[in-house]
């Protein structure tokens, strides 16, 4: 098995990628690649789990969390690049009756 992982970043606006490898774990290395064949290298600030999400570049409190193009919630907490994104530091803004319309 190669030593570095594997990413998806599907569309040019997400800030997150999906990782397609095991044991991603803090401290390695992975590969994001896109659609169009771009790749780069990051290293993981903590361990990732088979099928889910990393961030692809600090993201601000408060900022959208674009995943597939599409908004997926927005960050409840400074993430940095290479972080694991999930439900620690996602906040969901779809469905929610407290924001009263105002999600896209």
């Amino acid at each position: 098995m190669n030593e570095e992982g594997l990413a998806l970043k599907v569309d040019d606006r997400d800030n997150v990628a999906t990782v397609f490898s095991n044991e991603v774990i803090a401290g390695s290395c992975i590969y994001v690649r896109d659609k169009k064949g771009n790749q780069e290298k990051i290293e993981v600030r903590s361990d990732i789990p088979f099928g889910h999400k990393v961030a692809l570049e600090d993201i601000s409190q408060g900022t959208r969390i674009m995943k597939y193009g599409e908004c997926i919630g927005a960050a409840s907490h400074d993430i940095k690049k290479g972080d694991y994104v999930h439900v620690h530091n996602l906040e969901a803004l779809r469905g929610r009756g407290d924001l009263n319309g105002q999600e896209d």
